[in-house]
């Protein structure tokens, strides 16, 4: 952080450290499996939905702040979007440094990364880095079993996943900043601000 700071011109004290991440709300189906006696051909009914949506989180454990955007898809443009919402809750005068992964999305070139932010690539593999990473579990542990795939599982079609997803971001501000605690970086986590959730 101490780079970071001199390379912008800030003091240190005034970096906001901020998480960031993206979970798929939805359905995953897998391949319908039967066991049946060799040369028979038995039914096997599979549900072939597959509507999905995306949250895109971000919290800041210290200062108790999360943003959500809940997005029809994963790209650079709605990193874009991402970025701005965060951009728009840090604190007049402080500079954001954004913690994540090596996705291509997060990386890019195009990326539109607003004068506030500053983006910190987590090295590659190292998800346990990353405290969005927790809000996830917890909520694949919490809300919605069962577990498919790396998909939080939601039955019906996208306008449910969007719903879902809202209410699982929006709800839950406290829980969620606890869940993403971290004892080498936060001992404990300030009282929350409402979580922004758009889509």
């Amino acid at each position: 952080m101490a780079a970071i700071a001199r390379r912008r011109g800030v003091a240190p004290a005034d970096i906001e450290v901020w998480f960031a991440d993206e979970a798929r709300i939805g359905q995953k189906n897998k391949i319908t499996r039967r066991w049946a006696r060799r040369g028979s051909r038995p039914a096997a009914p599979s549900d072939q939905r597959y509507a999905s949506t995306y949250i895109f989180g971000a919290i800041c454990p210290r200062d108790g702040k999360a943003v959500g955007l809940v997005l029809p898809r994963c790209n650079i443009a709605a990193m874009n979007l991402h970025l701005a919402a965060i951009s728009a809750d840090v604190a007049p005068g402080r500079l954001a440094a954004v913690l994540l992964d090596q996705a291509g999305w997060h990386l890019s070139k195009r990326l539109a990364v607003p004068d506030n932010i500053s983006l910190v690539p987590l090295p590659a593999k190292c998800p346990e880095l990353n405290a969005q990473e927790n809000v996830w579990q917890f909520m694949l542990d919490t809300w919605t079993p069962p577990k498919t795939g790396c998909c939080l599982r939601v039955e019906g079609d996208r306008r449910s996943a969007v719903a879902r997803s809202t209410c699982l971001w929006a709800g839950w501000p406290r829980v969620l900043l606890v869940a993403a605690r971290r004892q080498w970086f936060v001992p404990r986590v300030r009282r929350a601000t409402p979580a922004r959730c758009a889509y």
